[in-house]
């Protein structure tokens, strides 16, 4: 009987155990991607755009508190293959593990939902999940760094600022991301052809003009913001989420290596003027997407209230004229 009962045991934690292992191993993938363009500032290495962050609080949304541990495990991986291993680490996992895990909290106490159909659920997310939450995982990791030693007394403050923004705009531009690839209404096969030449244009215009705008020495990053306007109007957030990753991830390398309209600025001007592109493209796309979405669900709604209100009128006086609804020419 024992037997039995240990074997049911490892059945109902075999799942649990694998999910927390896949989620490790996702953290250190995307982790060693986005410290390819990692910068030093003030002795510590930082990333302007930290996507762990972002897979995080999307598996916690997803799948819940359940998944914290492979949280941690990644952030241990993921120390462990830049530094030594000392006293400091817990700290570094501590912060990194409770910054989700808080964000993820907050946003369940104001009712978050994940499918980012409602504009409170985008402004939650900016509010709650990328400002407030990864406050924690700034402050505790570069308080840790500075109690040991491995940070200057004057550069804590510069170390905070670059950590706080990098797990936010994780946040912003990988959470809405993953949250819109799960919130697809149907297949992909079931989309329309036209729909797809849309999307296709889309990405290759959109390509071109980032490219553009990161390359030229011209101060022209503003021509991104059209394209993700079109793509949160025609798409919602899984069109916009896509065309801001692209437009971050051109403008990290363009930042980093002083290119186009970053070229002649300080590491500090550089990340500023690269940091308020990014948190600019996010929230608008983030929140244009919501606002779209709000208003084709609460369209939805009133449609379905008025094919019911015919359905009534009809059983009440069969025989009577009436019109359809929506009319064929709205369909």
């Amino acid at each position: 009987m024992a037997a039995v009962v240990r074997t049911e045991e490892l059945r109902r934690l075999a799942p649990a155990a694998l999910t927390i292992l896949v989620l490790a191993g996702v953290y250190y993938a995307t982790a060693r991607i986005g410290l390819l363009e990692q910068v030093v500032i003030a002795g510590a290495q930082v990333t302007p755009l930290w996507p762990p962050t972002g897979i995080a609080l999307s598996c916690l949304l997803l799948l819940g508190l359940r998944t914290w541990p492979g949280i941690a495990l990644g952030t241990l991986l993921v120390v462990a293959s830049i530094s030594d291993l000392d006293i400091s680490v817990l700290g570094i996992m501590a912060g990194n593990t409770l910054a989700p895990v808080c964000a993820y909290g907050m946003l369940r106490r104001v009712g978050f939902r994940v499918e980012l159909d409602r504009l409170r659920d985008g402004v939650a997310l900016v509010a709650l999940g990328a400002f407030a939450g990864m406050l924690i995982s700034a402050t505790v990791g570069s308080g840790t760094l500075f109690l040991s030693g491995v940070l200057p007394a004057g550069g804590f403050w510069k170390t905070w600022v670059a950590w706080w923004v990098g797990d936010a705009m994780g946040i912003l531009v990988i959470t809405p991301l993953i949250l819109a690839c799960r919130a697809l209404h149907r297949p992909l096969w079931e989309v329309p052809g036209y729909r797809w030449a849309e999307a296709a244009a889309l990405l290759i215009v959109s390509l071109l003009v980032s490219l553009v705008a990161v390359s030229s020495e011209l101060s022209l990053l503003f021509l991104v913001f059209p394209l993700i306007v079109w793509a949160a109007l025609r798409f919602q957030l899984a069109g916009a989420a896509p065309i801001v990753l692209l437009v971050s991830v051109l403008a990290i390398a363009a930042a980093r290596g002083r290119k186009g309209p970053f070229q002649g600025q300080s590491l500090l001007e550089a990340m500023i003027n690269l940091q308020a592109l990014n948190m600019s493209a996010a929230l608008t796309a983030l929140l244009l997407s919501a606002i779209i979405a709000e208003q084709n669900s609460i369209r939805r709604k009133i449609e379905q209230a008025c094919r019911e209100l015919s359905e009534v009128v009809e059983r009440l006086a069969p025989g009577e004229p009436r019109r359809r609804w929506p009319p064929e020419g709205e369909r």
